[in-house]
């Protein structure tokens, strides 16, 4: 018997070290294929997947809302500050959806505290309490405070869209979220901040306005996927919105924050590949979201 049991031991072995390689596998094989995607998600909402192989392979996922169609409603993560001086508790963008009945959403601001070291060991998890950076509004009320360098995203009641390049939206402003660095204003590219050696391919979410204030793009790119999707710079991001003729456009969080989520019949479909704690499809639980109901 110990004899059968040592002849197998080295199967055993190999078995458990290629176990996580064989998941690994699976969650690969789990995100959108390298194919073009062009599609109306619900009225007044278009979706397109476009594959680029350079100067790397990247996928970017963009989203046209037309803010007149009917049923078009924006919508962001409410704020609960509480005396630990917390502003939010973390979701998922896909628990943010389904807690609200959203029929869209990504990630929004940037956040802390935050910490990524394994899968196992990360911070925040769902239900932690998190604050934000940047100014932060749901159905008019502020929760996160305007803060210099990090320009907002402001929809108003009318259903109307502007990027603050203060960080500070107008009084009666009903939902807004910030990030970090702008990409156009008035329709001209803005110098990135750095050197451009420091502008590397990453992981993006970023939101763009037209003058009027009436269509808003959203748009995600995956990174940190080797041979799938690599990232983008902001100088090639700033390069799309330019081609597609924005007024504005600034970036929110990034990198394993990046994520885009549908609602397909009662339930969420993620339509990038978000990579938390570098496992594809994993969502990483985030500070806030900015959302949109629209007829189904």
């Amino acid at each position: 018997m110990l004899k059968r049991v040592g002849r197998q031991w080295p199967l055993i072995v190999a078995t458990v070290l290629l176990l996580p390689l064989i998941l690994y596998a699976q969650l690969c094989l789990q995100r959108p294929p390298h194919t073009l995607t062009q599609q109306t998600l619900f009225p007044g909402i278009s979706y397109q997947r476009s594959v680029h192989s350079s100067p790397r392979p990247y996928i970017l996922h963009l989203i046209t809302l037309d803010l007149t169609a009917p049923g078009i409603r924006a919508f962001t993560t409410p704020g609960r500050p509480t005396e630990d001086r917390g502003e939010t508790t973390a979701r998922t963008t896909s628990e943010f959806l389904q807690e609200f009945d959203l029929q869209l959403a990504i990630n929004a601001n940037y956040f802390y505290p935050f910490r990524e070291k394994a899968p196992w060991d990360f911070y925040p998890h769902a239900g932690d309490r998190v604050k934000l950076v940047g100014q932060a509004i749901s159905n008019g009320n502020a929760y996160a405070s305007a803060e210099a360098e990090w320009p907002a995203l402001c929809i108003s009641p009318a259903n109307r869209a502007q990027i603050s390049e203060t960080g500070e939206c107008p009084v009666g402003t009903a939902q807004a979220v910030a990030g970090r660095d702008l990409l156009i204003l008035n329709n001209n590219p803005v110098a990135l901040k750095g050197e451009p050696e420091s502008d590397q391919p990453y992981s993006r979410t970023a939101v763009a306005a037209n003058k009027t204030g009436d269509t808003l793009w959203l748009a995600v790119v995956d990174g940190k996927q080797p041979l799938y999707s690599e990232g983008i710079t902001l100088a090639e991001l700033t390069e799309v919105f330019k081609q597609l003729g924005v007024d504005t456009a600034l970036c929110l969080d990034g990198g394993g924050s990046s994520t885009l989520v549908v609602k397909t019949g009662s339930r969420p479909t993620v339509l990038n590949a978000p990579s938390h704690t570098k496992i594809p499809m994993r969502e990483r639980p985030v500070a806030n979201h900015l959302g949109f109901y629209a007829q189904k």
